[in-house]
């Protein structure tokens, strides 16, 4: 069996620890993957402070990490459409209670991957540049796609879908999350518009977006409510992505027409700021929960989180990573986004990245190289 290494969580609210790893052999419809370059999500670095509050299906020590780049050096039974020396990108799902194998965490030598959930990619591209797609994509085409949120009809690629005349709301453009969402829903036939800071608005258009307003202004949430009304655009829905995100989608929702539903990935908790003490967590947790609930039910707006690994337990994951993914990459009518930055080296340098990642960063997404 090939050597492995793992950066492993060994404890709540310690750094993480590289050491040997058990090399695990793919089981049928799984590859293994020797990983050249991991991205970081905020998740990642928040896990390992919280996982008794958020994972206690997780036993530690235990391995995270969800963006994997690298190369097929082992294939299981039923893999059809990989082979050993492929260069791939992958979602890891080892937190999933789904899962809940180490083996499958991203952040080793060695990872296994589902195919599902797993993506051949051009030879032009670099591991770390693919690295950023993986989680971002899984967690914009839950949102987007999925009957329980906005339900919209599938990318398809290399030619978008028509136009079918609606127009979705994706609020914070320009994170991870934010830059998978527009290229699919444009992708899908779907009008965008979106917010960023001013020096992103640019970048966002290139990606797809049709308007970018500064989510900074004092009246961003009646400046997209005009532009709908005034060109009688319908919604399709929204998709909402940081800090108060939620409550401007619903205020911006109940004042034009079409439906009523935001797709909910963040929290009112700033990151950095996320307390790890449990009374402190549950007590901020609790007040955003009645805040959310009050507004949903006198705007007349639903609304529900989004949980990435979904894609795992249902078509969606074949449909993103099998059968879309790899045409639209070749053919660069989808590009990785948001751009990549380095901040670290092997394991070891997880660590160092999650320092970068905390301290934040604009339409940039942190990667280490393996």
């Amino acid at each position: 069996m090939p050597a492995n290494r793992a950066a492993y969580v060994v404890a709540q609210g310690k750094p993480l620890e590289v050491r040997e790893a058990p090399y695990t052999s793919p089981g049928s419809n799984e590859v293994v993957v020797k990983n050249a370059a991991v991205a970081i999500n905020p998740v990642d670095w928040l896990l390992p402070n919280v996982v008794s509050m958020f994972g206690p299906h997780v036993k530690l020590p235990f391995v995270f990490g969800d963006d994997c780049a690298g190369t097929v050096v082992e294939v299981g039974q039923g893999v059809t459409n990989l082979k050993v020396g492929d260069r791939v990108l992958g979602l890891a799902v080892s937190f999933d209670k789904r899962s809940n194998k180490a083996s499958e965490g991203g952040f080793q030598e060695h990872v296994v991957l589902r195919t599902t959930l797993t993506t051949k990619i051009p030879d032009w591209m670099s591991f770390e540049s693919a690295s950023v797609i993986p989680l971002g994509l899984a967690t914009a085409a839950c949102g987007l796609f999925l009957e329980d949120f906005l339900g919209l009809q599938l990318p398809t690629a290399p030619e978008p879908q028509k136009p079918i005349g609606k127009t979705v709301i994706i609020w914070g453009g320009s994170t991870s999350v934010g830059c998978n969402a527009i290229q699919l829903a444009v992708a899908a036939g779907y009008e965008v518009i979106s917010t960023a800071s001013p020096r992103n608005h640019e970048y966002l258009k290139s990606l797809g977006a049709s308007e970018v307003f500064d989510y900074n202004s004092p009246t961003v949430v009646q400046d997209i409510v005009s532009t709908m009304n005034n060109k009688h655009r319908i919604s399709a829905g929204a998709y909402a992505i940081g800090v108060g995100s939620l409550h401007a989608c619903i205020d911006i929702l109940s004042k034009t027409k079409g439906k009523k539903f935001v797709a909910q990935v963040s929290h009112d908790i700033p990151m950095k700021d996320f307390p790890t003490r449990l009374p402190t967590l549950m007590w901020l947790m609790g007040s955003s929960f009645i805040s959310w609930k009050l507004k949903s039910f006198t705007k007349s707006v639903g609304y529900k989180f989004v949980w990435a690994t979904d894609v795992m337990a249902n078509k969606l994951g074949a449909e993103m990573y099998e059968k879309f993914l790899p045409v639209a990459l070749k053919e660069k009518s989808f590009v990785p986004a948001p751009e990549f930055q380095v901040a670290g080296k092997g394991l070891e340098g997880i660590e160092d990245a999650f320092a970068v990642a905390k301290k934040g960063v604009s339409a940039k997404k942190i990667v280490v190289s393996l």
